[in-house]
């Protein structure tokens, strides 16, 4: 079972993805994670992503989606996975549909979790992380001191509310024509509210999978 999680950023595709896996009983697997593990590793596309990030530029669909395809050919996603941040661009999703293909497998679900954009802009400008161990906070005000470690509790630049705008035109301009392109090509969709308490969001997860 391969399962496509998509939103816009702060609509709980993370906080969800762990969540699904574990009742679901697939593993996870996010783009920045595997791609931070390929770097790691000095793998061939874990090197030339390196190069590009070094150099400032984007990691091509290419390399992002070659590193995808060795990760799911590994054993431990032999049942499937619960992709989280996988599918930015139309680009990625027609390679990831490709890349299915040649191992007989195909996207089974795209969820879309929907919220609105003031209440993502309340909901990550609402964010704080502690500056010197970097435990993340929810509601927690700047300049509170972090349970852990007694750091300052500080907020990240892209959670400002400016910023959080600036990354949801982004995605309103490069991410949101994905949807549109799985519409169109007959995936299964299914959009999920995203509002509400954490678990009341997982279960309407569950329930459009049919579990």
């Amino acid at each position: 079972m391969i399962i496509v999680l998509f939103g816009k950023p702060g609509a709980g595709k993370g906080t969800q993805a762990p969540l699904l896996a574990s009742e679901l009983n697939v593993p996870t697997l996010a783009t920045g994670d595997v791609l931070r593990a390929a770097v790691r590793a000095g793998t061939v596309l874990g090197v030339k992503a390196k190069t590009c990030m070094e150099r400032g530029e984007l990691v091509p669909d290419s390399v992002i989606l070659g590193i995808i395809g060795e990760e799911l050919s590994e054993p431990q996603y032999a049942r499937g996975a619960i992709l989280d941040g996988v599918v930015r661009t139309v680009p990625q999703a027609e390679g990831l549909q490709r890349m299915l293909a040649v191992s007989g497998r195909k996207v089974d679900a795209v969820l879309a979790f929907d919220i609105d954009n003031e209440e993502i802009v309340r909901r990550l400008s609402g964010r704080t992380v502690c500056e010197r161990c970097q435990t993340p906070y929810t509601g927690r005000e700047v300049g509170s001191v972090c349970e852990r470690c007694g750091g300052g509790l500080v907020r990240r630049k892209d959670d400002e509310p400016d910023a959080v705008r600036t990354r949801l035109r982004v995605y309103d301009e490069q991410t949101a024509p994905v949807l549109d392109w799985y519409l169109q090509h007959g995936e299964p969709v299914t959009v999920i509210d995203a509002v509400g308490a954490v678990e009341d969001v997982t279960q309407r997860a569950l329930r459009a999978l049919g579990r």
